[in-house]
């Protein structure tokens, strides 16, 4: 059930096949590399009975849905946990309630952990959670708690760890067993009914028959998970060996026919072709431009991509980019962003920023508030017509003969051809059974292929497709929306305010740099703490709430940074050193090195970790080791510099070892073996001629730069506190000057946005 302003809706059965919403490429290899096969085995001893007696039978009948009594989730603010509030399960929240009860119980802790837009948690809630009988049995044997992964990814991620060590691979709804103590003992993924039936009655049994074995596997799995988090400094010098070796793994999956890594499901990972893209710079390597370029491309013409409202779903089932998990995420909008806009300052394809700026629209259009900040995310599901069930991907999906009833014969064959509108549908994977004779539109003929079989010129064929797409477009928009999630999460606005300050520097366009420091200044009035210099994570509906992780001050901070060489507001750099002296305080390892993930406040959790995995949002180590370096350039500050150095050492062994895991860390790297420019614009940022020299800067791709500005006022009086020499820059007789730097030694100033170009121009 979802629970939408207080009233309770319906959702239709789903087929009981299960596909895992995982956010991330499974990587369970990485987490379990260092435990055998002998010592899983070992984990697993005491629970082997429970698998062997449970069968993956048929799910039975959904019990009949009635009105029932909102629980405790129904005074929280996460959407996910609205979702559940009215299920006859006795849900409590993560937290000291659920603790206590369990203790003085004796109960185990039946912990559900999803997300709001994640598919198959839905299927689980409709076919388990809302089903009166097994809500009975739990309530009576277990304590049970939900935890939103988005809220709460620091719980999430140890119970992860979990499953994955236990089974060899994780996603989304999760569900784990946990003593009294917190110390998971089973756990797993999706369970069918009678599945979770018969696990639930072995387990129940076990803990009344046998509590021993199962503490004694708890205790096991608990300790080897808090071995897992320790790790070992690197002894890896910092060679481009390992941004070589980075690209070689890369290249080895590359799908040269389709584009994208290995042959589906495909994710998009930002991070990877972040990485690939500067490598092309440094190394000088065509083949990692042309690889991330026509990854870009299949992604944005497969069914990735949103052809009519513009944006990104979550992942490809299939090799090909054709058929999508509809869901759409804030921080994929963001990262692709970025790279798209990379990619267009490094063609001048128009193509690239088109699909950024569909993008950005998108966003600006369904995900922004009006207040500030970002929405997370759009369901999968949504129903056909008001009051039908829910399906995947129902809002997005057309079958041709509503088309044909859209737009006239000539258009809709030409729109058919183009997009690839078949009568029976276009589905390539279909397991599920929701798309029957349904289209999911991408380019499945270019438009000259399309100009040739209709014997339209291109500018026709252009003009027809456009005004096809606003018609369709607007019957769309008629359809019930997905479910939106509205909540503000600090990680994902700061990737985002990163993505709409580099789409206003590359475009120049005010409304996209609007939009970023709209967003940036809600975060800092409702999340920020200015006395304490803490940050809180997320909001939602007037409540501001959970410690902050490294990753938000990470990801905050990299969008400070780009709105600060946006616009010039010294106010931005400000308050990103300040964010950035707040996670060192918090978050750095003094003894070992390397930063954990959350401040090791929280008794609740089993272990501090330290994400070593860029996956579909790089980790929190991997982008404050870049900001510490932007950083360093850009205040003259070696401590700093010699901080990023050490972390990257710290995880040396592993760049070695797993280059394909960490590369935005790998893009790090990049940047401390680059040579930087510092970039010095001295003139009145409001003025015209100052942002022409400041335009010249952001049209091209100078990933080892930094700018800074010399405004003769507040901003070039802090940075000359830092960089004496910035003090004495000034405008050419009265024009605005560009000063470029290396290592704080500065050529000749111009005003000339010629001699600007050849300049930045030469070198990396």
């Amino acid at each position: 059930m979802q629970l939408r302003n207080g009233k309770r809706h319906q959702i239709r059965k789903e087929a009981s096949k299960p596909r895992i919403d995982a956010k991330f490429t499974n990587n369970s290899s990485l987490l379990t590399a260092h435990c055998s096969l002998l010592t899983r085995c070992c984990l697993l001893l005491a629970i082997t009975a429970l698998q062997a007696s449970v069968s993956c039978s048929s799910p039975d009948a959904e019990a009949a849905v009635e009105e029932k009594k909102p629980n405790r989730l129904a005074q929280e603010k996460s959407p996910y946990l609205l979702q559940h509030a009215f299920n006859p399960m006795d849900w409590y929240p993560w937290g000291n309630e659920a603790f206590e009860r369990a203790r003085e119980e004796n109960k185990p802790i039946f912990l559900s952990i999803g997300y709001s837009t994640c598919y198959w948690c839905h299927v689980m809630e409709r076919k388990v959670f809302e089903n009166s009988e097994i809500a009975k049995f739990m309530n009576q044997n277990f304590v049970n708690i939900k935890v939103d992964r988005e809220e709460r990814p620091d719980v999430d991620r140890v119970y992860m760890a979990a499953v994955q060590a236990l089974t060899g691979r994780g996603g989304w709804p999760m569900s784990l067993f946990l003593t009294p103590a917190l110390k998971p003992f089973y756990g797993g993924t999706y369970f069918p009914p009678e599945k979770f039936r018969e696990l639930t009655a072995k387990i129940v049994q076990f803990w009344s028959d046998q509590p021993e074995k199962l503490l004694e596997t708890s205790t096991k799995l608990t300790e080897f998970l808090r071995k897992r988090t320790i790790i070992e400094s690197g002894q890896q010098p910092l060679k481009r060996s390992l941004l070589s070796k980075g690209f070689g793994s890369f290249e080895r999956t590359y799908d040269p026919r389709y584009g994208g890594f290995g042959q589906g499901p495909k994710f998009p990972r930002p991070v990877g072709l972040n990485f690939l893209l500067r490598y092309h710079r440094s190394a000088n390597n065509q083949k990692a431009l042309d690889m991330t370029l026509a990854t870009l491309r299949s992604m944005a013409e497969g069914g990735l991509f949103d052809h009519l409202g513009g944006g990104f779903h979550r992942y490809s089932v299939d090799g090909q980019w054709r058929v999508p998990h509809f869901e759409k995420m804030l921080y994929d909008q963001a990262q692709l962003v970025c790279v798209y806009l990379e990619a267009f300052q490094l063609t001048g394809d128009s193509f690239y920023s088109s699909i950024a700026r569909k993008t950005l629209d998108y966003v600006l259009t369904m995900m922004t508030r009006k207040e500030g900040g970002f929405y997370s995310a759009e369901d999968a599901e949504s129903a056909p017509m008001a009051g039908e069930g829910k399906k995947e991907g129902a809002f997005y999906v057309w079958t041709q003969k509503e088309i044909e009833q859209i737009l006239d014969k000539e258009e809709a064959a030409l729109f058919a051809h183009h997009y690839g509108v078949k009568s029976d549908g276009n589905a390539l994977s279909d397991p599920h059974d929701v798309f029957p004779n349904k289209n999911i539109l991408y380019v499945a003929s270019s438009v000259p292929e399309t100009s040739k079989k209709f014997n339209r010129s291109q500018e026709e064929v252009l003009r027809v497709l456009e005004t096809s797409r606003k018609s369709l477009f607007a019957v769309q928009k008629r359809r019930p929306r997905p479910f939106l999630d509205d909540k503000i999460l600090v990680s994902w606005n700061g990737l985002m305010i990163s993505a709409f300050a580099r789409a206003s520097q590359t475009f120049g366009e005010p409304r996209y740099r609007e939009a970023a420091a709209k967003s940036a200044d809600f975060i800092l009035r409702k999340l920020y703490d200015a006395k304490t210099g803490g940050l809180l994570r997320r909001y939602r509906e007037g409540e501001s709430r959970y410690a902050a992780h490294l990753s938000d001050y990470a990801f905050l901070t990299m969008g400070l940074l780009d709105l600060y060489e946006a616009d010039l507001d010294v106010r931005w750099l400000k308050q990103a050193v300040a964010l950035t002296e707040k996670s060192r305080e918090l978050f750095y390892d003094s003894e070992s090195g390397g930063f954990f993930d959350t401040t090791g406040g929280d008794p609740s959790l089993l272990l501090r970790t330290k994400e070593t995995y860029d996956s579909a949002q790089p980790s929190g180590n991997s982008v404050t080791t870049l900001n510490l370096l932007r950083l360093s350039q850009m205040t003259k500050n070696e401590d700093w510099r010699k901080l990023a150095e050490h972390t990257l050492i710290f995880y040396g062994d592993q760049l070695a070892a797993g280059p394909e895991a960490m590369p935005q860390m790998l893009s790090a790297l990049d940047f401390h073996l680059g040579s930087v420019k510092q970039i010095v614009i001295a003139g009145d940022p409001k003025r015209e001629d100052t942002r022409a020299l400041l335009k010249s800067v952001h049209e091209r791709y100078l990933p080892h730069k930094v700018i800074l500005s010399a405004d003769s006022g507040a901003g070039q009086d802090y940075l000359g506190r830092l960089i004496p020499s910035i003090k004495g820059m000034r405008p050419l007789g009265g024009k605005a000057a560009a000063y470029i730097c290396e290592n704080y030694t500065c050529k000749l100033p111009t005003s000339d946005l010629k001699t600007l170009a050849r300049m930045l121009a030469s070198g990396p």
